[in-house]
């Protein structure tokens, strides 16, 4: 199945010079924070197809006001189509006062908090965040870049086909778009956008 996944920088080749030939065959769009709900509804409408999210840091007015459109999937399974999407949003706590920013100890409890969830699905295939997890597509140098620890167990353990993330952005430098992870785990940095073509059990059908 062919996805968009979008995040945190507004992509001009899918914006201001949209063509659909770009997005031909995606069948889902995916964002992983941070970006404007205006952007959203754009893509929601343009490409047609359905559209899940998690929150970015910066989206704090998601929290009491959702976009309509899209579907938002924070600690929670959606399937599609024979693949099952989990999502945990926000980065590692590096200000106070702010909705989606959590310490590791926060987001271990989130992530505690679904596993009933996640059993009942049979675990996961995609998993969808804002940060990186820890090592691997982060900026250890830049705090309030740093990836998530608790990812790294939470990859180990379900063993995900894919995470895709954002915030660590094209414009901080040289940024490295896929690490593959121990477990298994193709990791993207999706800043901007990327289009995946992830193996589906009703390919086969």
């Amino acid at each position: 199945m062919k996805v968009l996944v979008v995040a945190d920088e507004e992509d001009k080749a899918i914006y201001d010079y949209f063509r659909k030939d770009r997005v031909e065959g995606v069948e889902l769009i995916i964002s992983c924070g941070d970006l404007r709900e205006d952007y959203l509804d754009f893509l929601l409408t343009m490409v047609n197809v359905p559209m899940v999210y998690i929150r970015g840091n910066h989206d704090d007015s998601f929290n009491d006001d959702p976009p309509l459109g899209p579907e938002c999937i924070e600690g929670r399974v959606f399937k599609y189509k024979g693949l099952r999407f989990f999502g945990l949003g926000g980065c590692i706590k590096y200000r106070n006062g702010h909705l989606n920013q959590y310490t590791e100890a926060q987001m271990k409890r989130r992530m505690l908090l679904a596993k009933p969830k996640i059993a009942m699905a049979g675990g996961f295939d995609v998993f969808v965040t804002h940060s990186p997890a820890a090592g691997y597509g982060d900026m250890p140098d830049s705090y309030t870049h740093k990836g998530f620890e608790c990812f790294n167990e939470f990859l180990e353990k379900y063993k995900p086909a894919y995470m895709f993330h954002g915030h660590v952005h094209s414009n901080y430098g040289v940024i490295k778009r896929e690490n593959d992870h121990p477990s298994g785990t193709k990791i993207v940095n999706c800043c901007g956008y990327k289009i995946v073509d992830i193996p589906s059990p009703e390919d086969n059908k």
